[in-house]
């Protein structure tokens, strides 16, 4: 009987709090971000960070990763979107994606849509490009050039229902501002009451 407790305890009680604890620790969209079929040059240095509940508790989850190539933006993109595309995620053409304008020439900016998610991928120059690009902006002389190539990743996860891109407002506002009634002058109503004699 001793024996028979003590494995139902351990069925019923220990292994859904290891379950739960593990569930709890991970996030399951960095984990399918970290099996995605992306070359190992293309994924270095990842840093996540993730804010708000992953149960939508007052905020939505709001996920961002961000990693370093060391190849071009352009080879970089393309080895994120095959990858994004084999594990079941849909390029979205929308509107505000991006918001502001990407030249062509220092980044590739597209979104994805899959589930119950939506994901901006952003790919770039390194950081060292835009450091040198700033300090030759400010007016210092260039120093002997340093090794600067790759490029930089930023990926960022948001669920579908905080995402207002592409939705059209279904519960306007007020759309105007009604004018006063305008009274009819010939209504024999507006005339005044004789005076009793």
């Amino acid at each position: 009987m001793g024996v028979l407790s003590t494995l139902a305890a351990l069925v019923l009680l220990v292994l859904p709090a290891f379950f739960g604890i593990r569930a709890m620790s991970s996030d399951p969209v960095f984990a399918s971000l970290d099996a995605l079929n992306v070359p190992s040059w293309a994924s270095q240095k990842a840093q996540d960070q993730g804010v708000n509940s992953r149960w939508c508790f007052l905020d939505c989850r709001f996920r961002e990763r961000i990693a370093e190539s060391e190849r071009p933006f352009q080879e970089t993109a393309e080895a994120y979107a095959g990858a994004l595309t084999a594990a079941g995620w849909k390029q979205w053409d929308v509107a505000d994606c991006p918001e502001t304008p990407i030249n062509k020439d220092e980044g590739s900016y597209t979104c994805w849509r899959r589930d119950e998610l939506t994901l901006d991928l952003y790919v770039s120059l390194p950081g060292c490009m835009v450091e040198q690009t700033t300090t030759l902006a400010e007016g210092e002389e260039a120093t002997a050039p340093a090794e600067c190539e790759g490029s930089t990743v930023s990926i960022k996860v948001a669920y579908t229902i905080t995402d207002q891109r592409g939705k059209t407002d279904t519960t306007p506002g007020l759309t105007g501002v009604t004018p006063d009634a305008v009274l009819p002058t010939d209504d024999p109503l507006l005339e005044p009451t004789p005076e009793a004699s």
